[in-house]
């Protein structure tokens, strides 16, 4: 089930990108280890290395998205997600270390959240319980790899937000709408919504994703699934905004991604992390100023006033923002789950 037709009312968004590597390459940070704000500090051991990709000897090549490796095991998925970094649609370099195993480890603390709410994908969490095939990837599979069910995945993602960032704000003050939503005059950057939006997206294969309006989807997956996906969309995003709250963070937006095992609709992919969401310090937050988050509106921030194009080759990341990234994802998920990640 594909959604081709292109006089779909459409408005720009981020988008997905494929990445043609295919060979496992570990970076290591080139600066000293240091502990910052209770972060775990980095080293020049083997074990400190950022991942960004793998090529599992003895499986077959894997498909790559902007963060995950996805090996097809026949009637299963490995997913692997690796420290890639992407913005703008382009891969950043260095990658991030330990942001695979905090992004896969924040998903599965969600997955087992919503269990009552939607079922997922989720097979196995624990490489040890993976297939004796894999036993010899166990160390490095640890904590940053699941293995899940395959689906057929519905073509769309599922966007909600509850302010007004990113590209919804970008076409409010052009238009005073986002994405089929009328909105009141006057609101500002990091607005508060008067009540959660739900605003689909096109989910491309290569090139951009684009917001549609609720009709598009409609037209494209039918009217009784659209309305299943906007309703589940809203009320885990409600969950999620409402355990978020509770550690002093703010959920502005994310967007969830669903498939279909044996005729039955699954939660997919990743869950409410800093990749796929934004999240902000809710005691600084204050309309038409930028938001304390803790999520890749900091990377995007640092791109903008370097004066990239968002076209040509992306600026090397700097050792701070490195740092930086690092810092603020460790903190989302310590914060949302009130434990540290295993890195």
């Amino acid at each position: 089930m594909r959604h081709t037709d292109a006089s779909a009312k459409l408005c720009p968004r981020r988008s997905a990108l494929a990445s043609n590597q295919s060979h496992f390459s570990p970076t290591v940070p080139n600066h000293e280890p240091q502990t910052t704000a209770g972060v775990p500090a980095l080293s020049n051991s083997s074990s400190s290395a950022a991942i960004l990709e793998t090529n599992l000897e003895g499986l077959p090549a894997p498909k790559r998205g902007k963060v995950r490796d996805i090996y097809d095991l026949g009637d299963t998925l490995l997913i692997v997600a690796c420290d890639r970094l992407s913005a703008y649609d382009h891969v950043l370099s260095p990658p991030i270390p330990d942001k695979g195993r905090m992004l896969n480890q924040l998903t599965n603390f969600w997955f087992e959240q919503f269990e009552d709410l939607v079922p997922n994908h989720l097979l196995a969490t624990d490489a040890t319980d993976f297939p004796a095939t894999l036993s010899a990837h166990t160390n490095l599979l640890q904590g940053r790899a699941v293995l899940v069910k395959k689906a057929e995945v519905v073509p769309f993602e599922c966007v909600a937000r509850a302010f007004l960032a990113g590209s919804a704000f970008k076409e409010y003050q052009q238009t005073g709408a986002a994405c089929g939503h009328d909105l009141p005059a006057g609101l500002q950057r990091a607005s508060k919504l008067s009540k959660a939006i739900f605003t689909p997206a096109t989910k491309a294969e290569t090139g951009h994703d684009e917001n549609i309006d609720y009709d598009t989807l409609v037209e494209g997956v039918g009217a009784e699934l659209a309305e299943r996906l906007r309703s589940i969309t809203l009320a885990l995003f409600k969950a999620g905004g409402e355990l978020a709250a509770k550690q002093d963070l703010l959920l502005a937006d994310t967007k969830f991604e669903f498939g279909h095992v044996n005729g039955e609709l699954v939660l997919i992919d990743e869950v409410l992390t800093p990749d796929s969401s934004r999240y902000w310090e809710a005691s600084a937050w204050s309309p038409g100023t930028e938001p304390v988050s803790f999520d890749k509106q900091y990377v995007r921030n640092w791109l903008d006033a370097e004066g990239w194009d968002h076209e040509s080759t992306a600026p090397v990341l700097p050792e701070h923002v490195v740092q930086g990234t690092r810092e603020r994802y460790y903190e989302a998920f310590k914060r949302i789950t009130g434990r540290e990640p295993v890195l």
